[in-house]
């Protein structure tokens, strides 16, 4: 390696002389010669401030027409995306392996080509006359979708360039493509941020709705670099229990949208439908009313949903180590829910095993479900049941309180259209006392003994 040359610069002229000396040679100053740093090898050859292209900036304010949503042609898909596809958009979509990913995205591509845009469905894991075979099935056979089976990026981009830029581009998966000009097998870490970073930049170059199918591992994150979920518009999970015939599409990441609008679906023998009415798949059809069971309108995003929350109290012997079992819940708020009732309401849990269930399959998450959580416990230990077509939300804290939730009015009002006189919970904004507004906290001790006394003492 050469050495670097060493400089010495005039402060006061700029003049660049190979050796120290006192007196500047041009302009006579004394003393004003400083060496500079050489640049090394490796700056010289990375330096980028350099030989690139101008690009252009375009004003925030300046008046030009924004992206217009293309709607799917199905309203649950469409809500979980905000709206419908942003043009030039990339989606990461991610599921359990038969969850219905694939089936769901060969619905909305031949939705969309039979509105008279091009869609494109490339299969990287199936062969062409497989899909064929599924599009027959699911009475897709007669859709204009442009079908292909591939791998290679190279190939796929060729082929892409020298057509007009389809409306929706799907890949499927973004696992099973390579690129040539990456070393390693096709799943790896730099095959699928490079396979992802070239498709990408078509769609954001040519306009067209770029989405891509991801392989989950076993605790349910996306296979592949986290980077892959940093450079997509979008991350969506399609989740449900492959033994229950529903199906949740939920938005993890978007930009240009809510992340909290859910679309709901329920597997059927022709494929994936729309429901539009998801409370009653979540909804016990009994006419009467059994211990145990609680009403709780849950929340995801603008939509109210019903959903029933189920508790079985088992009593054991003396000595016996109780079993603690939740299905759809976070198992932690449970043992804090459980330690709420036994120091505030005097219940006694200790000698019991308790086993919660939230029906169909749902999980919740909505802290609102701590009262109806509550509710079902109480119903279970005393062995009656709740009063008829009541719902009960509401946060609980440890200090035997309960807080106001967000969107009380919607809950009620949903609640109400499907047949619910009755609702428990905090009081609303206008409801709350001068006192109550100040603190903005309510106790909970009136309202959870209140409950112990009707379920267990009168039993209405």
């Amino acid at each position: 390696m050469a050495k670097p040359k060493r400089r010495f610069v005039c402060q006061a002229c700029g003049s660049v002389s190979q050796k120290w000396q006192g007196q500047c040679h041009d302009c006579a100053e004394w003393n004003t010669l400083v060496e500079e740093a050489p640049a090394t090898v490796f700056s010289s050859k990375h330096d980028l401030s350099g030989g690139g292209r101008p690009i252009a900036f375009t004003a925030l304010d300046e008046d030009t027409p924004l992206p217009v949503r293309q709607p799917t042609g199905m309203a649950e898909f469409d809500r979980a995306l905000g709206g419908g596809l942003v043009p030039g958009s990339a989606i990461l979509m991610g599921g359990d392996p038969g969850i219905g990913k694939s089936t769901l995205l060969l619905q909305a591509s031949a939705s969309v080509a039979r509105s008279g845009k091009d869609a494109v469905y490339i299969s990287g894991e199936e062969a062409a006359g497989q899909v064929r075979l599924r599009a027959g099935r699911l009475g897709l056979a007669d859709a204009p979708i442009r079908l292909a089976s591939a791998t290679s990026v190279r190939d796929i981009l060729t082929t892409l360039g020298g057509m007009e830029p389809p409306s929706l581009l799907v890949i499927d998966s973004i696992q099973t493509m390579h690129s040539d000009k990456i070393e390693g097998a096709p799943g790896t870490v730099s095959q699928v941020r490079g396979c992802a970073l070239e498709l990408i930049r078509y769609a954001k170059e040519s306009g067209c709705v770029l989405v891509m199918v991801g392989h989950v591992t076993k605790d349910g994150n996306i296979a592949g670099p986290r980077v892959l979920e940093h450079m997509v518009d979008v991350v969506m999970s399609f989740e449900g229990e492959r033994s229950h015939q529903y199906r949740v599409l939920r938005a993890l990441k978007n930009r240009f949208g809510a992340v909290d609008e859910i679309g709901v679906f329920a597997m059927e023998g022709a494929g994936l439908t729309e429901v539009s009415n998801p409370s009653m798949l979540f909804l016990s059809t009994r006419d009467e009313p059994v211990a145990g069971s609680a009403v709780f309108p849950a929340l995801e995003g603008t939509r109210p949903v019903l959903v029933e929350i189920q508790a079985l109290i088992v009593r054991l012997q003396s000595g016996a180590t109780p079993r603690r079992a939740v299905v759809g819940w976070d198992s932690g708020r449970l043992a804090m829910l459980l330690a709420v009732l036994e120091s505030r309401c005097g219940l006694s849990f200790s000698s019991a095993e308790v086993y919660l269930n939230v029906a169909g399959g749902y999980r919740l998450q909505d802290p609102a479900a701590d009262l109806a959580v509550a509710a079902a416990l109480v119903s279970a230990l005393a062995d009656r049941p709740l009063a008829k077509q009541s719902v009960w939300f509401g946060e609980v804290s440890l200090s035997g309180e309960i807080r106001p939730v967000s969107h009380a009015p919607l809950r009620l009002r949903e609640s109400a259209k499907l047949g619910f006189d009755k609702a428990f919970g905090p009081p609303l904004n206008g409801a709350a006392s001068s006192d109550e507004k100040g603190s903005a906290r309510y106790d909970a001790m009136d309202l959870l003994i209140g409950l112990v006394e009707r379920v267990v003492g009168s039993g209405d």
